[in-house]
């Protein structure tokens, strides 16, 4: 068993004895679109349907209100979200009302509720931090192991999603992320090899592959491809592995994203993101489609340490939001996302104690001025505002970060 804190197992043991009294065997599983949250779904939907639940698994790149309203129209299932949610269960119990059983797995900072049908299954209540000790595949990895030992094949898929993060310490998974890594080197269905930087690690699927590539390729489905069913075959290559055609795919995927990345570089380089004293942004508008919204994140990754960024400053990047849900049809959101990603020197700064992590103020500032806050981090952060009020958005962050100091 991978050992973690007592008060979470008895959590987890309480949420799976939830379940398995519930009357319904049916469950709606929302889960993330990126690495995480694509392994996070996998496992949940193998040692699920190896229980005899029936599983209809979709992935979402946040959950918005205006989504959740349409969940929680039905009623009488189970219904889990995986690598979201946790800060907002609150907000989620009133929605439901009683009316489902709700199992939120998430590794995000997050918030107890008071209520019977609703269960929050997250570390972060119980002393493990989200981006340093334990992912969302690792959670549902724990998970489950909790419904039964079999699960235990299903390890190699917990520690690709903590490695799809990419939360390393000295360049290596550490924690909970490090347990389960060490169960997948035991089944011999990962490899580690020691580097300059740390370490680099590779799965067995149908055939050795390294870590990283897997991690860009599910990215890379579900990011890009997220409007054109990308996350639905990256959860099935997490079971199968790679299947005819889908190189191919990833590949036309990988160019588009290429080309717009691109492009939005040579922006910044010649026009300079708009800066406050703490903060430089950008807004990339609409120039990103047709990929999701996660791919803002993404972006904000790929150029937090170059040359023509300030490392003292934050980083965030503004995208507009689809007025559409896969599964769901059109929904006006009428909003922007912005993502935010540190530099390395930020980093260091962030985990010594010296500067307030995203989570610490984002969220705050965007509740502030009527926008819409989840799934934050102290290194990666990312919530939803109103189009028209991302200059707000940035003085309230100035404000916040002002009274941090």
């Amino acid at each position: 068993m991978i050992k973690v804190p007592v008060k979470f197992v008895r959590r987890i043991e309480a949420a799976l004895g939830a379940m398995d009294a519930y009357p319904s065997q049916h469950i709606d599983l929302f889960h993330h679109n990126d690495t995480d949250g694509l392994t996070a779904g996998a496992i949940l939907c193998s040692a699920l349907e190896r229980a005899g639940y029936t599983v209809a698994a979709s992935a979402l790149e946040k959950p918005y209100p205006l989504v959740l309203q349409k969940i929680f129209e039905r009623r009488n299932r189970i219904v889990i979200f995986a690598d979201f949610a946790g800060k907002i269960a609150p907000m989620i119990a009133g929605l439901n009302r009683g009316g489902n059983l709700v199992l939120i797995v998430d590794h995000h900072p997050a918030e107890e509720v008071d209520d019977p049908s609703v269960y929050v299954v997250d570390a972060d209540l119980f002393g493990l931090k989200g981006d340093r000790d334990i992912s969302a595949s690792a959670t549902c990895y724990v998970v489950a192991e909790g419904l039964a030992a079999s699960n235990r094949d299903l390890a190699h898929l917990g520690a690709l999603g903590a490695v799809g993060d990419g939360f390393f310490v000295d360049g290596a998974l550490s924690g909970v992320n490090r347990s389960i890594l060490k169960e997948a080197q035991d089944q011999g269905t990962m490899r580690t090899e020691s580097v300059d930087f740390g370490e680099r690690y590779y799965m067995r699927l149908e055939q050795e592959y390294p870590a990283d590539q897997l991690c860009s390729t599910l990215d890379t489905l579900g990011g890009v491809g997220y409007y054109q069913g990308g996350a639905a075959k990256g959860r099935e290559l997490c079971r199968q592995g790679f299947t005819l055609g889908l190189h191919e795919e990833v590949q036309n995927l990988l160019e588009t994203r290429k080309r717009l990345f691109d492009q939005e570089i040579e922006r910044l380089r010649s026009q300079g993101p708009n800066t406050t004293a703490h903060l430089q942004w950008f807004d990339v508008e609409e120039r990103f489609r047709p990929m999701g919204v996660k791919m803002i994140g993404v972006f904000c990754t790929v150029i937090r340490n170059m040359d023509f960024l300030d490392p003292h400053k934050y980083l965030a990047g503004f995208q507009t939001l689809p007025d559409e849900v896969p599964g769901f049809g059109e929904i006006a959101f009428n909003s922007k996302k912005i993502s935010m990603r540190v530099s390395d020197f930020l980093t260091d700064e962030i985990r010594a104690g010296r500067k307030p992590g995203l989570s610490a103020f984002l969220p705050e500032a965007t509740i502030q001025i009527g926008g819409f806050a989840d799934a934050c981090h102290g290194l990666s952060a990312a919530t939803t505002v109103p189009i028209g009020r991302e200059q707000e958005l940035i003085e309230e962050t100035e404000r916040v970060l002002s009274k941090e100091k």
